[in-house]
């Protein structure tokens, strides 16, 4: 452990960039003054969480880390993200929501963000920047490019799930990471007087981190200590906890009204103003009254400029909406399954999974695999074995820490890598939501097109073998419900290949959904050049009288039920959507007009579900066509039931698909 700086400011030793530091926390606090009256006055409209009093931690911080070094912030980041050497102007655009901000209006205050100056994010979500840290730090110890990661935090960060589970991730990987906490003396609203102050030192002692504690108020200590720290983490030696002791000057929020506020605490904490101290030590190196106040005047200029060009940018034009949603879809032309002599030997669902894991292992050093499991017991399934020894350091086991495993992904894919991150179970992603739904899906919008999420999720479902409620749900419509995400529920060996395949190649983040029923399942083979396209379904069957729109599973069944319809005169044709985010539209509606009836069947239940928004779809863009109600076959909507004979009651099939279509085809135009 380093202990508190005691030091009086006068006697610490002159920095040769001391008056570097300076201008910079000067930049930092009139940033945040301007930005204070233009919140005041209804120019920024949204949260503004101002770091007045702490400027000396990120600008001693920064003063040792290179260039290309990676930091995450926080909802209160604007000092972080200064230091890292953001533009002043673009700065202040984004607050004003203009076209020319730094991520053209769509990331504001509390997201911005610059990943090609190493800004991996400010983060609105408390606690959510640990993980991605984490993540950016593995990036960095599978390429051995000496980089290391900075994760700001507060204090009430400590108390939160992914602050745990990134801290988790680091020490048993040994990740290049110093996490940083920032300890302003409040969590929002309350004091940390009510915490006990040895937390924070047990806390890193636990996670096998060193412990350092330094004078946050002091950009000299900070910065001094900062490089031994870093330089250490940097050298192989380990993730590094370090408590930045400061005081935050403001509210939590512009607007507070700092009720909860001890005005002696305020006193005491106003005679240590970090620009004051820094100019303690100006002095002290001989700067007159008259150098320091030039400075202030310069720097006063600079900001002003800043503004002045800022206020001139324009807002984001209208028909931009939906820009930066996600990243171009990548053209893929699906190679078609070879039939005959020249036709592979039929193989398993299961064996496509991994075979697709290994052939993008061997094509490409960025990818690499993790989850729970995956190496050493190779798979709940065994679907990994054998790849840990195969690619040394690539599939990778973590703890049991789904917020760590995804926003590690996070943090990988946006400093280059191409992760894939298995969560075990689909009902585990609510464990991890933020890091999927907040931070994944969002980052491109919200960086306004800067970042790319070149991040692949495997997760598997199905009911049937009593698993119960919280192992056999089917999430695809809350998956697909959020924008910027792409979901794939592949039914055959070769489609789980190419989709797999697909999904790595993408930047963009996507959740592939695997069904464990269909693991041992086989179906017709394939060549190892072999790719699907996501969000392009596939006619299984030709047919005239009545379309089936299904996914997963349901799409075997549906065809099962389309053969054996065929004695009874119903022609059915079968479409698998294969992608459920996006779906194929041109597909499912050109079926719908070629037949004139609509049946959707899915596993999942039934309220809100995709069936749900293919019906709206259908009566909307395709009402000319219906001949007859759309029906939708899906399980009750409750959780899914343990005792088998409630199960077999709630998991729907061949029959429920038959009756559907008869019914459709028996009613009158």
């Amino acid at each position: 452990m380093t202990d508190l700086q005691q030091h009086p400011s006068d006697v610490l030793p002159a920095r040769a960039d001391l008056a570097d530091l300076h201008r910079k926390m000067l930049r930092i606090r009139m940033f945040e003054d301007r930005a204070a009256t233009f919140y005041r006055d209804g120019v920024i409209r949204g949260f503004v969480h101002l770091s007045v009093g702490q400027e000396a931690v990120p600008v001693g911080t920064v003063a040792a880390l290179r260039p290309d070094d990676v930091i995450t912030s926080t909802h209160r980041g604007h000092g972080h993200v200064l230091a890292k050497g953001l533009d002043l102007t673009g700065a202040f655009a984004e607050l004003f929501g203009r076209e020319t901000g730094t991520n053209h209006g769509r990331g504001g205050s509390m997201h911005i963000a610059d990943p090609g100056l190493g800004i991996f994010g400010a983060n609105g979500i408390v606690g959510a920047g640990v993980p991605i840290a984490a993540g950016a730090a593995t990036a960095a110890l599978l390429r051995g490019d000496g980089k290391v990661a900075v994760s700001f935090f507060g204090d009430g960060a400590t108390s939160t799930g992914a602050f745990h589970e990134g801290a988790t991730l680091a020490g048993d990987w040994g990740l290049p990471l110093v996490m940083l906490c920032e300890n302003n003396q409040f969590s929002e609203f309350t004091g940390t007087h009510m915490k006990r102050p040895e937390l924070m030192e047990a806390r890193a002692g636990s996670y096998g981190m060193s412990f350092h504690r330094v004078d946050g108020n002091d950009v000299v200590a900070v910065a001094d200590a900062l490089e031994r720290i870093v330089a250490d983490v940097r050298s192989g030696r380990g993730p590094a906890f370090v408590e930045a002791v400061t005081f935050r000057a403001r509210g939590h929020y512009e607007g507070d009204q700092l009720k909860y506020r001890d005005p002696d605490l305020v006193a005491a904490w106003a005679e240590r103003d970090p620009i004051q101290i820094a100019e303690q030590h100006l002095a002290a190196a001989g700067w007159r009254a008259d150098d320091i106040a030039a400075v202030h005047a310069s720097v006063a200029a600079e900001v002003e400029a800043a503004v002045e060009a800022a206020l001139a940018g324009p807002e984001p034009d209208r028909g931009s909406l939906f820009e930066y949603v996600r990243t171009t879809p990548r053209t893929v032309a699906e190679t078609p399954l070879p039939t005959g002599p020249e036709a592979p030997e039929p193989t398993r669902y299961s064996r496509a999974v991994k075979a697709a894991l290994r052939y993008e292992l061997e094509r490409d050093p960025s990818v690499f695999v993790a989850g729970i499991d995956v190496g050493e017991g190779g798979n709940v399934f065994g679907l990994t074995r054998g790849l840990a020894a195969e690619f040394p350091g690539r599939v990778r086991d973590t703890p049991i820490a789904e917020t760590a495993i995804i926003g590690a992904g996070v943090g990988a894919a946006m400093a280059g890598m191409r992760p894939v991150m298995e969560i075990m179970y689909a009902d585990f992603l609510g464990v991890c939501l933020d890091q999927l739904m907040n931070q994944a899906a969002k980052l491109r919008y919200m960086t306004g097109g800067k970042v790319s999420v070149p991040l692949t999720i495997r997760t598997q479902f199905g009911a049937g073998r009593s698993s119960g409620a919280q192992h056999s749900q089917s999430i695809e419509a809350m998956l697909a419900h959020i924008p910027g995400l792409q979901v794939v529920m592949p039914s055959t060996p070769a489609d789980a290949y190419g989709l797999l395949r697909s999904a790595i190649h993408e930047d963009s983040p996507v959740v592939v959904i695997e069904h464990r029923l269909l693991y041992e399942k086989s179906g017709p083979g394939f060549h190892p050049d072999h790719v699907v396209p996501i969000g392009k379904a596939a006619v299984l069957r030709e047919g005239t009288d009545v379309t089936v729109v299904a996914v997963s599973r349901m799409a075997r069944e549906s065809l099962a039920v389309a053969e054996e319809l065929v004695a009874e005169g119903i022609s059915v044709e079968v479409v698998d959507l294969r992608s459920v985010a996006p779906i194929d539209w041109e597909t499912v509606l050109g079926s719908l007009a070629k037949t004139n009836r609509l049946v959707v069947a899915h596993e999942a239940v039934s309220d809100f579900g995709i069936g749900a928004e293919i019906a709206a779809r259908a009566v909307d863009e395709g009402f000319w066509s219906l001949d007859a109600p759309v029906l939708r076959v899906t399980a009750p909507f409750t959780p899914a039931p343990y005792a088998p004979a409630l199960e077999r009651e709630w998991v729907v099939g061949q029959r429920q698909i038959a009756e559907a279509v008869r019914r459709t085809v028996d009613s009158v135009p």
